[in-house]
């Protein structure tokens, strides 16, 4: 097969931009073994925690051509999604939760998927040539290889860095039998900052570029499916749906512009800033209505209101005692747990005069244990 010129490589990054993506490289279609080595390294130390699916096809996830052994060249993509508010600023508002700035749009997957798809489409048509799309689910080190196509760096927080756009990128890829020449890669430029490391409430960093996601807080209100751990619940504030303080307290965003933003990624600010209680009070059916067309939706009512119900013990505001009550009789235990350590922040005196009898009652043993265990 025949490399292809750099004609065909101009056209394919400026019909990247028609479909609204921020930036576009070219990588070739293999990764150094030793981003498989670290990959390998991070399982065995157990620190993806819940997400057993990270340990399924590893040798596929370690290189392009371990997954698909015709491709040639990988087209790395990012949308930014820069935010056109303060992500910080809810820090001292603690009676509202805060959402991460990408959940705060539509779902990127049906975004990113169909831009990718309508790029793929063209490149097929120019070349006749095979290709795969891949966002976020597939088994593919997206940052790893949006590195050595030259859209950034991946940052002492682990996620991607580009000098354009900050930390605020979506990436997705086009793995392809064409053979292009491809960029040169990222170079860190993080330097001796460690402004990422620093602000992580739950120190979830055990050193620069690597992550415990057992202690991240988007692992914990996202993909955890169980209680949270007491150790980190103070530590949540009133993050209720991921965290993006080592995002946000990159300097690099600096040069990120809203006005390189696809247009159907535009930020719903009435989700920036809601109010627990409201959250507190939500039925499935509301949920659902909320969230629809969001990243939230996919995470589910139950696991969105213990999150909401730590924030509320972790907001000091009294009048939150009586919808945090209220779902000390909901149906979910995972609910009712976290309302429990919820009221003893918020209740202590009349949470210790309750302590025997609920705790008794309880049907839950789960429950039953935090009632036990919780104190004001």
């Amino acid at each position: 097969m025949k490399r292809h010129k750099t004609n065909l490589v101009n056209a394919l990054k400026e019909q990247a931009k028609v479909e609204g993506f921020a930036e576009c490289r070219i990588a070739g279609a293999e990764l150094a073994p030793q981003a498989g080595d670290r990959l390998r390294q991070w399982l065995a130390e157990g620190r993806h925690g819940d997400m057993l699916w990270m340990e399924d096809r590893v040798a596929q996830r370690s290189s392009p051509q371990g997954l698909w052994p015709e491709v040639r060249s990988v087209i790395m993509l990012g949308m930014s999604y820069a935010p056109e508010t303060d992500p910080m600023a809810l820090d001292e508002l603690p009676a509202s939760g805060r959402i991460s700035v990408y959940a705060q749009r539509k779902d990127y997957h049906d975004v990113v998927k169909g831009a990718l798809k309508r790029l793929a489409q063209w490149l097929v048509h120019k070349t006749a040539d095979e290709v795969k799309v891949f966002v976020d689910t597939a088994p593919v080190l997206e940052k790893a290889l949006a590195e050595r196509a030259g859209l950034g760096w991946q940052g002492k927080h682990s996620n991607l860095v580009s000098r354009q756009h900050g930390s605020w990128l979506l990436l997705g890829a086009i793995y392809t039998t064409t053979i292009f020449e491809p960029d040169a890669p990222g170079r860190d430029r993080c330097g001796s900052c460690t402004a990422c490391q620093s602000v992580c409430p739950t120190n979830a960093f055990p050193a620069p570029y690597r992550v415990d996601a057992r202690r991240c807080i988007s692992y914990l209100t996202i993909e955890h499916k169980g209680p949270i751990p007491h150790e980190f619940r103070t530590a949540m504030g009133n993050h209720i749906y991921g965290c993006d303080d080592c995002l946000a307290a990159c300097p690099w965003n600096k040069f990120a512009q809203t006005a390189s933003v696809h247009k159907a990624l535009t930020q719903r600010l009435e989700l920036s800033a809601l109010p627990l209680a409201q959250l507190l009070a939500l039925d499935d059916p509301a949920f659902r209505q909320l969230f629809s067309g969001t990243p939230v939706k996919r995470t589910g009512r139950d696991r969105f209101v213990r999150n909401a119900a730590i924030a509320a013990g972790n907001s000091g505001d009294a009048a939150l005692v009586a919808p945090v009550r209220r779902l000390l009789d909901d149906a979910s235990p995972l609910v009712r747990g976290a309302a429990v350590w919820a009221l003893a922040q918020l209740d202590g005196a009349r949470f210790s005069a309750e302590k025997q009898d609920r705790s008794r009652t309880e049907p839950d043993a789960s429950v039953r244990q935090e009632w036990e265990i919780s104190a004001p």
